[in-house]
Order: structure tokens, then C-alpha cells, then sequence
């Protein structure tokens, strides 16, 4: 068997055997995930024995072919109890360079075994629980954020970045102590920002505006794979900032959420890796205190201005009452602010909901983020309300009806999943301004009767929340439809089975309540 021929070579065999023997292993088992139970044994004594070549003065080529079937090893579970011990996790740290004190990573030779140890780590601490407690007590986060200083601007090393980050993500995902030490010990927050901004290569052009080329190429493998780490290890070290974090804290906030915007504007080596980045940025986006998320939209630059921008003022007077926004070469405008990031969250969102599936995982979070955006930045809502809630025209058909946002929207208020239902009916009424008459105009009585009643409002009104007055205007359309529509009323069921209106239904129960007890 090929393990036990590997395990007789790496006991007696001398660097080259073993080099030559452990590659054929690693070649022949890359995609292996499923090991045969009876061989148990063995591989844990060929993890032994790797281990031990790896504490001897071998060649680096040897030291990667080891760790190579090391980290195949590691997928197995069973087999980690034994090997996981304190001298073993630390001849990994050592490999990795994580206990150097040597501010630089010069030796390209190396870093091959670099990445192949944070591989192994990366295994061995997401499989084993004993791994888990052992980086805590060799403080192995802090090892970490000092590994990544070495090597944030350097372009070279991005395998080393990307596995160092993806080791901190584990990490801190299965540790709450961590988050709290990255977040505050470690700066964990501008740290990974600044790596983010190493990974997009961003350019200042103003305190929270970086420059965009549109003509660039898209991000590389490498880097995309680099920032969807980042952002994944950012959003736990940000997990419930939205609700609680220090004013001073603000700035850092905005610088983030500024990348972030930057992030959602670029494009990724295939369209797969382009979307799977904008999920991890609107996640991480919903960690953002919302007060600071006003930096996703921003003035319009003199260049765009210039060149790109058309603004209402410049539109023929006999079309002020058309759409405020202006779509050219890809600069999306709204009452003089650039609303690309905004566009781009939008047309997001309604790629996700043409899936069909997922919603709960995949919709939701960018619906919630749209939602608190509308809520809390008058322009934002604005604008989502020109795009999702245009003037009413098509007085024909039914809200649910059709292939615009509205009704995509509009059938998700009777999803069959409570947690989706609510966000989307939460997300067209906060476009209302939480107006009752305004919702029911656009999504009809039964759509929205979910929402109006847990809300209370039923019998109309509208929501909690202060919105300014601005002009809510009715098409000729509408004017014309609106005196000819019969009021929907709530509906109830007689005695007899027959439907009548509610009120009447229940008085008449009264009614056969009191017969009842008076012929007691």
C-alpha cells in the first residue's frame, strides 16, 4: 500500500528517497478527501515520521514534499489526535516563519514551505480541537498579524498573505476571545483594511474616494483570492460593531467602508469570483455602523462632471418629471452624487433573487443592508425608490405580476420563508417612507397585509420613522385608475362557509355566542 511504503522510506530512507516517495504520494492522492478506515494506523505514523524529518537539516524541495502529504494527512480527523501535540504545532509555526523576529521575508527559496505550513495549519486547526486550544496558549493570532505586516505591500508573496488570512478567518471564527483580541490588542481593523487596499491597489483621491479605472484589467486570482480572505477575517473581527462602537472608532469605519465601496466597482478574474467578492463585501458591509456608510455615495468628481455627467438641470424642460437618474458610460448619477456602489447593490440584489434559491443565506443580507441605507440616508432611498419604485404606469396588471424589481419584490412579500417575506416588505415600505397608502399603491392590499399587521397598521398610517416631505407625485395613469379601484377590505368566513367582510363575519359570531348562552 502506498502508505506503507511511504512510512518504510521516511523511517530509513535518506532526503532524496524520501523526497522522491512522498511526492508520488501527494501526486497520486491530491484530490483525496475519503481515507479507508483500516489504514488509520498507518498514517498516523506516517505523520510521526514526517515530523521528524522535518525537525532535521533537510532540502527545501524535501521539506515541501513532507508537508504536501501532511496536509493531505490532515484532512482525516481520526488521525490528528496523536500528532496534534505543542512540539509539533510549533515546528509548523517555525516552518511558517511565524516565530521569526527577522522583520523581512527575503529568502524566496522559502516560501514555498511557508505556504505549505499555513496549509497544514490551516488543516490541522479547523480539524482538531486540541489544535484549536494550542494556538490559543501559543498565541498564534498575534503570530499571525505580525507574519502579515512583513508582507501587506508586497505583491510577490500573495500565497502567503491569502493563507496566513484565511488561518486568522479559521481563528477567529471558532474563537470568541480572538475577535476581541484582534479587534482591540492586535488592530485587527485597520490592518486587514490596509491589506485590502494593497489587494486592490487603491489610489487616494480625496479622505474616503479612491480613484476607479475603468479601463483597467480585472483583479488577478491571486489578489481576488487575497481580499475574499480579508474580508471574510474582517467580518469577524467587526461582528456586532453596528451596534456597538466608539465615535472615535468612526473614521476607521468610513476608511473601510470607502474600500469597500472601491471593492464593489472592480471585477474579478471570471464572473463566479466577481460575485463571490461582492457577497463578501456586502456581508462585511452590514457590520458597518450605518451612520457611516453615507461614504458609499459621493460627489461627482470634476472629470465625471466634465465628461460623464448629466445632471437634471441639463435635461429639456418638458422632461424635469422623468427619471432624475442618468445612466452613461457606467457613471450613475442622482441629484449630483455618484450612486455607482449603490447601482451595483441593486443590480446584486436582483441577480440574486433570479436564482431562485438560497434567499435566506444569499438575499437577505444585501436586502437588509439596502434596507438601513434607505433608512438612515435620504439620498440613498431616493434613489432606490427611483429604480425600484418608479411612477406607477401599468395600472393593469397585478404588483406580483410581471419582470421589473417591483414585482420581483413584491412576490417575495409571500415567500414561504418568514425571515425573507419580512425583509422584502420591510425594504418596499422604508421606499415608502413607511407610508400605508403609499405601500398599498405599489404592492396591493393582500401583498402587504403580512407586514401591516404585524406592524399594527391595518387600518392604515404609517410607520415610527421621521422621513422628510418630499414630493410623491402620481402619474396620469394612476390619477385616471385610482377613483375606479374597489377598496380591499379583510375578509372573514360566516357561519354558513360563505366569505363576507370581517367585521360582519365576526358580529355575526356575537351574535350566535349570545343565543347560545342565553338558551343555557
Amino acid at each position: 500500500m502506498d502508505e506503507e511504503r511511504a512510512l518504510c522510506i521516511v523511517r530509513a530512507g535518506e532526503a532524496g528517497a524520501i523526497e522522491r516517495v512522498l511526492r508520488d504520494y501527494s501526486d497520486k492522492h491530491r484530490a483525496t478527501f475519503k481515507f479507508e478506515p483500516t489504514d488509520e494506523d498507518i498514517r498516523k505514523k506516517l505523520c510521526e515520521g514526517i515530523f521528524k524529518v522535518l525537525v532535521k537539516d533537510v532540502p527545501t524541495t524535501c521539506q515541501v514534499s513532507c508537508l504536501e502529504v501532511l496536509r493531505i494527512l490532515s484532512r482525516d480527523k481520526k488521525i490528528l489526535v496523536p500528532v496534534t501535540t505543542k512540539e509539533n504545532m510549533q515546528i509548523l509555526l517555525r516552518l511558517a516563519k511565524l516565530n521569526e523576529s527577522d522583520d523581512s521575508l527575503e529568502k524566496v527559496s522559502e516560501f514555498p514551505v511557508i505556504v505549505e505550513s499555513l496549509k497544514c495549519l490551516c488543516n490541522i486547526v479547523f480539524n482538531s480541537q486540541m489544535a484549536q486550544q494550542l494556538s490559543l496558549e501559543l498565541n498564534l493570532a498575534a503570530k499571525l498579524c505580525n507574519l502579515l505586516k512583513k508582507c501587506k505591500d508586497r505583491k510577490c508573496i500573495s500565497d502567503i498573505k491569502c493563507f496566513d488570512l484565511r488561518l486568522l478567518f479559521l481563528l477567529s471564527l471558532l474563537h470568541t476571545d480572538i475577535r476581541s483580541q484582534l479587534r482591540y490588542e492586535l488592530q485587527g481593523l485597520p490592518l486587514l483594511t490596509q491589506i485590502l487596499e494593497s489587494a486592490f491597489s487603491i489610489k487616494w483621491t480625496d479622505e474616503y474616494e479612491s480613484a476607479i479605472d475603468r479601463n483597467g484589467p480585472p483583479l488577478s486570482p491571486q489578489e481576488t483570492d487575497c481580499a475574499i480572505e480579508a474580508l471574510k477575517a474582517l467580518f469577524n473581527v467587526t461582528v456586532d460593531s453596528w451596534k456597538v462602537h466608539k465615535e472615535s472608532d468612526s473614521h476607521q469605519f468610513r476608511v473601510m467602508a470607502a474600500v469597500l465601496r472601491h471593492c464593489l466597482l472592480i471585477v474579478g478574474p471570471t464572473e463566479d469570483k466577481t460575485e463571490e467578492l461582492h457577497s463578501n463585501a456586502v456581508n462585511l458591509l452590514s457590520n458597518v455602523p450605518v451612520s457611516c456608510l453615507d461614504v458609499l455615495i459621493c460627489p461627482l468628481t470634476h472629470e465625471e462632471t466634465a465628461q460623464e455627467a448629466t445632471t437634471l438641470d441639463e435635461l429639456p424642460s418638458n422632461k424635469t418629471a422623468e427619471k432624475e437618474t442618468v445612466l452613461k458610460s457606467s457613471t450613475v448619477v442622482y441629484n449630483g452624487m455618484n450612486m455607482e456602489a449603490i447601482h451595483v447593490l441593486l443590480s446584486f440584489m436582483e441577480k440574486r433573487i433570479d436564482k431562485g434559491s438560497s434567499y435566506r443565506e444569499g438575499l437577505t443580507p444585501v436586502l437588509s443592508l439596502l434596507t438601513e441605507c434607505s433608512r438612515a440616508h435620504r439620498n440613498i432611498r431616493k434613489f432606490l425608490k427611483d429604480q425600484v419604485l418608479p411612477p406607477l404606469r401599468d395600472v393593469t396588471n397585478r404588483p406580483e405580476v410581471g419582470s421589473t424589481v417591483r414585482n420581483k419584490l413584491v412576490r417575495l412579500m409571500t415567500h414561504v420563508d418568514l425571515g425573507v417575506k419580512q425583509i422584502a416588505a420591510e425594504f418596499l415600505f422604508v421606499l415608502c417612507k413607511e407610508r400605508v397608502d403609499s405601500l398599498l399603491k405599489y404592492t396591493g392590499y393582500g401583498n402587504a397585509a403580512g407586514l401591516l399587521a404585524a406592524r399594527g397598521l391595518l387600518a392604515g398610517g404609517r410607520g415610527d420613522n421621521w422621513y422628510s416631505e418630499d414630493e410623491d407625485t402620481d402619474t396620469e395613469e394612476y390619477k385616471n385608475a385610482k377613483p375606479k379601484e374597489e377598496l380591499l377590505k379583510p375578509m372573514g368566513l360566516k357561519p354558513d362557509g360563505t366569505i363576507t367582510p370581517l367585521e360582519e363575519a365576526l358580529n355575526q359570531y356575537s351574535v350566535i355566542e349570545e343565543t347560545s348562552s342565553d338558551t343555557d
